[in-house]
């Protein structure tokens, strides 16, 4: 099955010159590009002798926001314990090869370009989308480099994203539900849910957040379809700081771990629900002392994140603190703007630098910030359709940086490069 998604060019980049050879022929594609299902990526795999089928124990997840924090704690659990962990995220920030790493590394440039020309050279003609041809890219990188688990982020919904070609994961997850590209997943949770779900796989676990009842049913109801173990939180799992720790139980006991690094109380419960999916699975053995270690490992670039000297930084009084976060929907900012109101004291002057593409429901992100007081700096999006500055700075609305791209942007001129 298929349905029509709105896509834009994911403006990718690089120094480069043979990488950037294969991303310009990514970019000239076929109509994959509007379209969602799983037939062309089936196939284009298919012509590649379905490395999908040779990877080692996958870790699938999918939500509105958080999965790409909760893969972050995966990964960094996986390798506190000794193992050497593929991981798959998107969109990159930077530089196009953050998308992929290889066994603990990020993929060099000599190596993601011998892929992708690969891929490229089997997809064209075919109308495989440009997250498509990545998508596999990846998993024939995964399935030929040796590692002991792969940690795969959804790219978008989950039933008909390109990475649900993985028939039998070791365990999958769903992050926290909310609205997001309703033009694809419908502007109904429970329409949202239904399609986050649908990473579902028969005998396998599915850990998933505590949502409302109506969310939580459709969850189930998908979830018992397909055949999976459900684990939810609040009934087979939960999880709560106290004191300084983030306390976990389940059925199989108790533990404590440090809160984690990252910044925010919504980093708890992603952090929770990667332990969660890690006790609940069975293909690799994780101790909970790494699982402790994680909770500082772990690293996941403009969430909530403060920037250090640099450029941009240095442009601003000494004791003045620079955070970039690249929060694009409401449920996104509303956890931005509790943490703001939890940390910077009613008094402190606050700036908010807002850049939004224009696909996403500004009214809502900025209504999460009704009541503080702060000055916005309203900018554009460069490269991307975005909601205009001047539309967005107009009283009484107050918004913080919106879209991973530009916040992608602000790491490149600040000089802080994810690695």
């Amino acid at each position: 099955m298929t349905r029509k998604r709105n896509v834009m060019a994911d403006g990718a980049r690089s120094d480069d010159a043979a990488v950037q050879a294969q991303l310009d022929r990514l970019a000239t594609l076929g109509a994959g590009g509007d379209i969602l299902g799983l037939e062309r990526v089936a196939a284009l795999l298919d012509r590649l002798d379905n490395p999908e089928r040779s990877l080692p124990p996958v870790f699938h997840v999918a939500g509105t926001n958080g999965k790409g924090s909760t893969c972050a704690f995966l990964r960094a659990a996986l390798e506190a314990a000794g193992q050497k962990v593929h991981v798959f995220t998107s969109p990159h920030l930077v530089r196009f090869n953050e998308r992929i790493r290889l066994a603990g590394r990020l993929i060099d440039d000599v190596t993601l370009a011998a892929y992708l020309r690969r891929v490229i050279d089997i997809a064209e003609g075919s109308g495989a989308s440009f997250f498509e041809v990545t998508t596999a890219a990846a998993l024939l990188a995964f399935a030929e480099v040796p590692a002991d688990a792969c940690v795969i982020e959804v790219g978008l919904g989950g039933r008909l994203d390109a990475t649900n070609v993985i028939a039998s994961p070791a365990v999958t997850g769903i992050a926290q539900l909310g609205l997001d590209h309703q033009g694809f997943l419908g502007d109904k949770l429970e329409l949202i849910a239904a399609e986050k779900a649908g990473i579902a796989k028969r005998g396998v676990p599915l850990v998933t957040q505590r949502y409302p009842p109506r969310i939580a049913e459709r969850v189930a109801e998908i979830s018992s379809r397909a055949g999976a173990e459900l684990y939810p939180r609040g009934a087979s799992w939960d999880a709560a700081p106290y004191r300084g720790k983030l306390h976990y139980r389940d059925l199989d006991g108790k533990i404590d771990v440090p809160m984690p690094r990252l910044a925010g109380a919504h980093q708890a419960l992603n952090a929770a629900l990667a332990i969660a999916m890690l006790r609940h699975q069975q293909a690799v053995s994780v101790p909970t002392a790494a699982m402790r270690a994680a909770m500082g490992w772990a690293d996941w670039p403009a969430r909530m994140q403060p920037l250090g000297a640099g450029p941009l930084r240095d442009l601003l009084p000494r004791d003045a603190e620079l955070w970039l976060d690249g929060g694009h929907n409401p449920a996104a900012a509303r956890v931005v703007a509790d943490h703001l109101r939890a940390a910077v004291p009613a008094g402190k002057p606050l700036h908010l630098v807002m850049g939004l593409l224009a696909n996403k429901d500004a009214t809502g992100v900025l209504r999460a910030f009704a009541g503080r007081h702060a000055t916005l700096h309203a900018v554009p999006v460069p490269g991307h359709d975005y909601h205009a500055p001047a539309d967005l700075a107009a009283p009484p609305f107050v918004l913080v940086l919106g879209s991973l791209y530009l916040a992608g942007q602000v790491l490149r001129e600040n000089r802080q490069l994810p690695d």
